[in-house]
């Protein structure tokens, strides 16, 4: 962190209004020369500049001020934040062991055979490969398509079941939103017609029911039923 205020001058400025510091203890503050502190007192320098307060942006108490105006050989201290935010650091690539580096081929054809939705920059970042290794396996151009065999890159210990899980995710969902943009309609959203559920014989199909048929078969049964009886006795 820099020893002197975010706006040094607009700092000056308001110090040389508001307090009876000397122009030595605010150019060593504002980390400017006393020379200009005097220019920005007499009007000369950062002329249009508008104070801004030391105290209400945390960066000076006023017990340093008080100090400051009681001593003119003290010099002020910039006031310290109390909670320290760190920099966020950049995102290395994913590191493999090069125990396992001649196993990633193999995982690369297993995300493109049952994942085809997943993008190569995903499967890049998931497996810490390079889009010309995964495009070589994809399109079979790599020196070692005839022997490669698509394995589980979780199984092969190149990533977690959890990185593969959200990787997978985004990526569907990213398709369902480009799909839904594009009006296409998932399948199993669809209806079949009635004809491609039901199956029916060719003949069933043009055959016509006969009601006196139906009725006369009903009554030969009841006759030969008699007949049947009468022979009995």
């Amino acid at each position: 962190m820099s020893d002197t205020p975010l706006m040094p001058k607009a700092t000056a400025v308001w110090l040389i209004d508001n307090t009876s510091l000397s122009f030595d203890q605010i150019a060593a503050f504002c980390g400017l020369h006393p020379l200009e502190v005097k220019g920005i007192a007499d009007g000369d320098v950062a002329g249009g500049v508008r104070g801004i307060d030391p105290v209400s942006a945390n960066q000076l108490t006023r017990e340093e001020i008080e100090k400051g105006e009681a001593d003119t050989k003290y010099r002020l201290k910039l006031s310290r934040p109390k909670t320290v935010v760190p920099n966020k650091s950049k995102k290395s690539p994913r590191y493999t062991p090069v125990s396992k580096r001649q196993n990633r081929p193999d995982a690369i054809a297993w995300m493109v055979r049952n994942h085809p939705e997943v993008s190569d920059a995903q499967i890049g970042k998931l497996l810490g490969t390079t889009k010309a290794t995964i495009q070589s396996v994809r399109d079979r151009t790599h020196w070692n398509s005839a022997n490669l065999t698509p394995q589980d890159p979780v199984g092969l210990g190149l990533c977690s079941q959890i990185d593969l899980d959200m990787v997978v995710k985004k990526a569907a969902s990213k398709k369902a939103r480009m799909d839904e943009a594009n009006g296409v309609v998932p399948e199993d959203e669809t209806l079949k017609p009635a004809d491609e559920t039901v199956q029916y014989e060719p003949e069933e199909r043009e055959k016509k029911i006969d009601p006196s048929q139906v009725f006369a078969n009903f009554t030969g049964s009841s006759k030969d039923d008699d007949d049947e009886d009468d022979d009995n006795y």
